[in-house]
């Protein structure tokens, strides 16, 4: 059975002129400068990329809306305080192209069905309510009351609150965050997803396990001055920039840094930082000093090897395992039984590889270990990261200076959303606090993560679904299945800045209601206000937008979670959703009441670089693990799984190009990956294209396998000769999505395993509906 996608060739991108060169060896520099400063001047004029750059992640301006990395302390802070993709990401939310009223006339959803993501994307800003009528085919203008008053009544007349799901993207501000939980629980249901269950998920969970707290362990000095910096599953010149500065200190100070990664990435080879000199006129700075081109669901292999190497080495900490620490003698014992055969196989590395890096770690007094989506989106993602965690521990990597574990979130408040309560699994003490402070009950059934609400949404279990920002259709896996589900509900809400893929895959009915960015001021209530975020580092601060907004309709996250509260709730609980409107301080002193760390919140957000939330194994060496264990960090036995791929397949990841954030595609060009006008290529090694019986330039489909006999298709891309493991293939996402299966997720997370998706490569088919040719 083919599952083909409820859509028509798209023709507004031509990749007939997509050109392959050669790879670049060197991230940033002055072409990552023209590059931006190019785009946001053709978008914003002079003046005004002047005014929002320049306050920029800095103190008393807005934070990025990009990824998490956290920002220097305020005196060390440039006066360009960005990146090449940060710029990007400010000129997309500043720009002055406007999508209004004409637009959606001019355009039936028919029409915009058949447009690419990034044809929606560079329409602009969405400057009022729209409304899609059952059985309309254009978008027509709504007003405010009466957007409110049409999702209260589609609320109201649910069997069951847990017929809705609210789905949160990491964007969402600290404030409208526990606003936007507090409204769904007051409601009646913690169907809670957010972004997070598709990216770090199985990070949080398996750093709860075994330390107590699912964030990393680390502040950005700990970085910068680590002894040795393991980069595993992570590409920081593309999707962290800024974290390649921080790197580029530690190599100054003398660390040793190693990139693990089935692909070489130009910003892990040498860094040009354009906020110095050298980085303009010389050849800037070597970062990796070792490379691991692991194969693609490897790393589990690969930890345990080196977990084997510090055993055989005595390199253990035994004062800090003795008293910080559970498990230990299990662990080594399984330790022991390695097979390095095995390993070497699931690797792809030799055990010379392995122990180079093992030698590292015994030398280094200090380390840090990084990870991001190469790592979480396997089925064995959680048990990986749990070995990350063992090594750390055996060597007492955690809770010392220039140590621990670091976690790279994708999105810049993603971390902040689940600390405010963003969560479908709250932990029993949070909804006490809830209550205790309200006075309601809050219910304590778990509800639905992302795939479960897609399930859900399919099975004709969930008719309401609101998206608070985001872009679900293109970012959630299975991409054919996701669309389907999202046309069966009754309403879709989107909250948005922009136009994307998922405002053309409605509900019976939708909306899309436009929201303030981050570069905009926010006067709702007849007031300044300002917003909080959190970053990867647990470190909270405000921000606050200089630009007019885009619009005089426009209207704030939390104005927009309020007034829904009230067209819905009736004043069923008591909550001040008024005074919070009027006063977003009435948020944060809340937030203070329940939130735990969060005391005198909105007296520290007043802070210059506002305050780090406490951390106790990073602060204390304090552990709140359960279980087995309680209260000491626990060591975790895996198995070692070998994933096998049959003959004549591929295991492909989806990734990013160097042109888009997340699901927002900026343009179509891949500079550091030497791919120009076009994203449908897929990277294979040279010698897998001549195995396979191919030649580099050939024109394929993609065909993942599953076991439930489903045929997921993505046809149309490019093969392109890449270095990486024999049997790796990588190419970009969403246009692969559809290849994940649903059920396809990590152990435990539920995280889909978009990075380890068994492929063929097929000529193409006349019959394949939903791409182009």
């Amino acid at each position: 059975m083919v599952r083909p996608l409820r859509r028509a060739p798209r023709h507004d991108i031509d990749e007939s002129g997509l050109v392959v060169g050669r790879e670049s060896h060197a991230a940033a520099g002055p072409t990552a400068v023209a590059v931006a400063m190019k785009r946001a001047i053709e978008q914003m004029g002079a003046t005004r990329t002047a005014r929002t750059l320049l306050r920029l992640n800095q103190v008393g301006g807005f934070d990025c809306q990009g990824c998490a990395w956290p920002d220097p302390d305020p005196s060390h802070r440039h006066t360009a305080e960005f990146c090449e993709n940060g710029a990007k990401a400010v000129t997309e939310e500043a720009t002055r192209r406007r999508v209004d009223r004409r637009f959606f006339a001019e355009h039936p959803l028919a029409e915009l069905e058949d447009k690419s993501d990034y044809w929606l994307g560079q329409q602009g800003r969405i400057v009022e309510p729209m409304v899609k009528r059952a059985g309309a085919t254009h978008y027509e203008p709504i007003t405010w009351d009466d957007a409110f008053a049409l999702m209260g009544g589609h609320l109201q007349g649910l069997a069951s609150p847990d017929e809705a799901v609210f789905y949160t993207s990491g964007k969402t501000s600290n404030e409208a965050a526990f606003a936007y939980q507090l409204f769904a629980r007051a409601y009646g249901t913690n169907n809670l997803p957010d972004c997070s269950n598709m990216c770090h998920e199985s990070t949080s969970l398996a750093l709860a396990e075994t330390i107590g707290i699912g964030k990393g362990s680390v502040s950005l000095h700990d970085v910068e001055t680590a002894e040795l910096v393991v980069v595993a599953g992570q590409n920081p010149g593309t999707n962290h920039p800024r974290m390649l500065s921080a790197l580029e200190k530690a190599k100054k100070n003398g660390a040793r840094i190693v990139s693990v990664n089935p692909l070489r990435e130009a910003g892990m080879v040498r860094f040009k930082n354009p906020q110095r000199p050298d980085g303009w006129i010389a050849n800037g700075t070597e970062l990796a000093d070792l490379h691991l081109p692991v194969r693609l669901n490897g790393d589990l292999a690969l930890w345990q090897g080196l977990a084997a190497y510090l055993l055989a080495h005595d390199a253990i900490d035994h004062d800090f395992v003795r008293q910080h620490t559970h498990g230990f003698d299990a662990w080594a014992e399984h330790i022991a039984g390695l097979d390095w055969a095995e390993v070497e196989r699931a690797s792809g590395l030799s055990r010379a590889q392995v122990e180079e890096l093992g030698a590292m770690l015994v030398e280094s007094r200090a380390t840090v270990f990084c990870w991001a989506m190469g790592i979480t989106q396997h089925r064995n993602s959680v048990a990986t990261i749990k070995e990350f965690v063992n090594v750390a521990l055996a060597q007492g990597n955690i809770g010392k200076p220039g140590a621990g574990l670091c976690p790279v979130r994708g999105h810049s408040n993603v971390q902040g959303d689940r600390t405010m309560g963003i969560w479908e699994r709250p932990e029993p003490a949070f909804l006490d606090a809830l209550q205790a402070e309200f006075g309601f009950d809050p219910p304590r059934e778990h509800g639905l993560d992302t795939v479960d609400a897609v399930k859900g949404m399919r099975d004709g279990h969930v008719r309401f679904f609101l998206a608070m920002g985001g872009n679900f259709a293109s970012a959630v896996s299975d991409t054919a299945v996701t669309e389907d589900a999202l046309r069966r509900t009754d309403l879709t809400v989107h909250v948005s800045t922009k136009l994307n893929r998922s405002h053309v895959v409605t509900g019976r009915e939708a909306l899309i209601l436009p929201v303030l960015g981050r570069s905009e001021r926010d006067r709702t209530g007849g007031r300044e206000q300002r917003v909080t975020v959190e970053d990867s580092m647990s470190a909270v601060h405000a921000s606050k937008g200089p630009l007019a907004p885009a619009s005089e309709h426009l209207r704030s996250e939390v104005d927009i979670v309020c007034s829904l509260a009230e067209a819905t709730l009736d004043g069923s609980v008591d909550v001040p959703w008024s005074e919070f409107r009027a006063d977003y301080g009435a948020i944060r002193r809340r937030i203070a009441n329940v939130v735990p760390g969060c005391a005198a919140y909105d007296e520290k957000v007043d802070e210059p670089g506002g305050f780090v939330l406490p951390h106790p194994p990073r602060d204390e060496r304090r552990f709140a693990t359960k279980g087995e264990g309680a209260g000491k960090a626990v060591f975790s036995v895996s198995p070692l799984e070998v994933l096998e791929v049959p003959e004549g397949r591929l295991l492909l990841q989806t990734m990013r190009s160097h042109d888009q954030f997340n699901t927002t595609i900026y343009g179509l060009d891949d500079r550091y990956r030497g791919v120009k006008n076009g994203r449908r290529v897929v990277f294979v090694h040279p010698d897998d294209v001549r195995h396979l019986g191919w030649e580099e330039g050939d024109l394929v489909d993609l065909v993942s396998e599953w076991d439930d006999g489903v045929e997921r298709r993505a046809p149309g891309f490019r093969i392109v000769g890449y270095d990486q493991p024999i049997g790796c293939a990588a190419a970009y996402y969403p246009e692969t999505n559809p290849l994940v299966p649903l059920d396809s997720q990590a152990v435990g997370s539920g995280t889909p395993t978009s990075k380890s998706v068994v492929v063929r490569l097929e000529r193409p088919r006349d019959d394949t509906p939903g791409e182009p040719r």
